[in-house]
C-alpha cells in the first residue's frame, strides 16, 4: 500500500493565503524603497558631478532639488538634507522616516538613510 503525499486542498489555501498576504504587504512598500533607492542614486551622482566641484551648499541643496523634481521624490528636500563641503566635493547624509498604512489601524514605519 502507498502513503499519499502531497499538499491538501485545506494545506493549498493556507499557503495561498499568507503568500498572497506578504505579497500585498511588499507591494504597499515597494514605492517607499524604490524612492529610497532613487534619492541614494541623486545625492551619489550629484555628490560626484563634475559641474558643482567648488560650488556652495546652496547650489548642492538647489541641484538635488531640481533632480528630485524630475524622479518625484517627495519625502526628502534639498534643505532636509546634511551637506558638508569636503574640498572640492561634498559629503551627504540625508535621513527621513516614511510611514506606510497597511491595513486597519496598522501602519510601517521605515527609517531612511541615504548617504555618499
Amino acid at each position: 500500500m502507498q502513503k499519499q503525499r502531497g499538499l491538501s486542498l485545506i494545506g493549498l489555501l493556507i499557503v495561498s493565503a499568507i503568500i498572497v498576504f506578504v505579497a500585498l504587504i511588499g507591494f504597499k512598500l515597494l514605492p517607499s524603497y524604490i524612492e529610497y533607492f532613487t534619492v541614494q542614486r541623486i545625492v551619489k551622482d550629484l555628490a560626484h558631478d563634475t559641474e558643482l566641484r567648488g560650488g556652495t551648499v546652496k547650489q548642492f541643496q538647489s541641484a538635488f532639488d531640481r533632480r528630485a523634481l524630475i524622479d518625484s521624490v517627495t519625502s526628502i528636500a534639498g534643505r532636509d538634507l546634511e551637506v558638508t563641503k569636503v574640498g572640492e566635493g561634498f559629503e551627504v547624509i540625508g535621513t527621513w522616516t516614511r510611514r506606510v498604512p497597511l491595513f486597519g489601524n496598522v501602519s510601517a514605519c521605515i527609517d531612511f538613510e541615504a548617504k555618499n
